[in-house]
């Protein structure tokens, strides 16, 4: 007998849409949206056995994005955004840093096409930890080890269920969870606030969590209404549309734009580039970064194709905001940005 689906969120903390009743479950499983999504092995061993029809153009690519030093941005205190390649970034904004979804090594299936722009060691005096969900290109557990030994002060900000996934990597890690359109308690002087917000996607680490932890994308807004959106990993989907409704117009919107073929396997994990301008044409951003590309090899485009593809949209003037397309450890002055 199916299991009776349930609606949870963080009692704790407030629910900011209207008339949300909580994030669906249905057994141990936390649904994407309305609907458990549950993606099958067979569609990864299709995957494995077929060809890829790009398979030379993607042998002959060897692209990948330039790498400068960011150590003197690091060791400093001024504003600024700063990616490490994939989904990894490094933000200061009002005397706290936030590292989101950090993966500073190369681990088994995952290996990494080009070097950080720092030390590692130099990850120091990080205030805030950003977990977008549980994949192992966005959760990397050594990383997290290291961060957590580097930053005893630091605290932790994920979904349900991201606190039990990481007890056993980080015990002492200070982590508090949200559910979808939460916003999370960063306390009585936060100079800006936090919510976690919806994406379209799924959980797995192993072979019996399917499902069990939550994944979503991020909000920041600051004091004067500017606001910084990190989308996670994410399908299309209509969470883009809800997002501006309840937030109109976002100023910075960090979005994936790679690992998106075979469309079969990919499409109802991630946008590609024609899909990932159109989010962000959905939540009227006005700079847009890329991320979710160059630094691991997760699908079957070419390398050097996610980032092309934006930036032939944009130039076709069918992006509504500015493309910022970094180097690997460049600084972004974001907050200069009109």
């Amino acid at each position: 007998m199916a299991s009776a689906p349930r609606f949870v969120s963080n009692p704790r903390l407030p629910v900011i849409k209207p008339n949300y009743p909580g994030n669906k479950m249905i057994g141990r499983e936390y649904c994407n949206g309305e609907e458990l999504y549950e993606p099958g092995f067979s569609t990864v061993i299709k995957w494995q056995l077929s060809t890829n029809p790009q398979k030379e153009e993607k042998k002959a690519d060897t692209w990948v994005p330039t790498v400068v030093d960011c150590t003197a941005f690091l060791q400093g205190s001024e504003d600024g955004l700063v990616w490490l390649g994939h989904a990894s970034f490094v933000l200061r904004v009002s005397g706290k840093t936030l590292v989101f979804d950090p993966v500073l090594f190369s681990s088994l299936g995952l290996r990494r096409r080009h070097g950080l722009p720092c030390l590692v060691e130099q990850l120091t005096d990080l205030d805030y930890l950003l977990l977008s969900h549980g994949h192992r290109d966005h959760l990397d557990e050594k990383s997290v080890k290291l961060l957590a030994r580097q930053n005893p002060q630091l605290r932790t900000f994920g979904p349900l269920g991201m606190a039990g996934l990481l007890r056993g990597m980080a015990p002492g890690l200070l982590v508090q969870e949200a559910g979808w359109w939460q916003q999370f308690d960063l306390g009585p002087d936060a100079p800006f606030e936090l919510f976690y917000l919806p994406a379209s996607h799924w959980h797995r680490r192993g072979l019996a969590d399917l499902n069990t932890v939550l994944w979503g994308s991020f909000l920041l807004r600051l004091p004067d209404g500017r606001t910084l959106y990190f989308a996670g990993d994410t399908s299309q989907a209509g969470h883009f549309e809800e997002i501006e409704r309840q937030f109109g117009p976002l100023d910075i919107v960090l979005m994936p734009i790679g690992a998106y073929k075979p469309a079969y396997m990919m499409q109802m994990s991630h946008v590609n580039p024609h899909e990932a301008a159109k989010a962000v044409n959905q939540l009227r951003a006005g700079h847009i970064v890329p991320m979710h590309y160059g630094t691991f090899d997760l699908s079957d485009e070419p390398a050097s194709e996610p980032l092309q593809q934006l930036r032939h949209v944009a130039q076709g003037g069918m992006l509504r905001g500015e493309l910022h397309a970094p180097a690997v450890g460049e600084v972004l002055r974001w907050q200069e940005w009109e």
